[in-house]
């Protein structure tokens, strides 16, 4: 199991977006096995490429007993109904705040052969889709939190001894 440090919120590379997979080879294969073996640890629901240092467009995702990743994911569906869900991130640990998301989610990308891959869920699942969609993106859930809120988690965060200081 290939556990890989993580990065946290400060760090540069989790407010750019990342580059789409264009190799499919044991390169990538390695960085899933990494993505995926490091989201298994309890209390982890996914892990994006960036979270790791990985500017590439990959994530996994362990919800409910249903492990998978996309590589290239794009979210093709969102419900219009939504609801403020409780959420955390691995690069913002210990803060959890209210985040209002579409309560169920499809994202279509591919897997390591580059064949076609869909995934979709309703709330805890279609939650990690797309915090981990945005992750790709360059957006953190911090981005999504009402002006308020922000402003407390900003708060928070910069008191944090894990908060990525130049």
């Amino acid at each position: 199991m290939a556990m890989r440090e993580l990065r946290y919120f400060g760090d540069p590379i989790l407010k750019s977006a990342c580059d789409p997979v264009t190799v499919f080879d044991e390169k990538l294969e390695a960085l899933v096995r990494d993505l995926v073996d490091s989201v298994k640890p309890a209390g982890r629901a996914g892990l994006a490429a960036p979270q790791i240092g990985v500017g590439l467009r990959v994530f996994s995702y362990d919800v409910a007993g249903l492990t998978g990743y996309v590589v290239n994911p794009e979210i093709v569906e969102l419900s219009e109904e939504t609801h403020e869900i409780d959420e955390g991130c691995l690069s913002v640990p210990e803060l959890w705040f209210p985040t209002r998301r579409a309560k169920h989610a499809k994202v279509r990308g591919v897997d390591i052969h580059n064949e076609p891959i869909e995934v979709e869920g309703e709330d805890v699942l279609a939650q990690c889709l797309q915090h981990e969609t945005d992750h790709l993106d360059g957006v953190l859930y911090l981005d999504r939190l009402t002006a308020e809120r922000k402003k407390s988690a900003m708060r928070a965060a910069r008191d944090k001894d894990w908060f990525w200081k130049r």
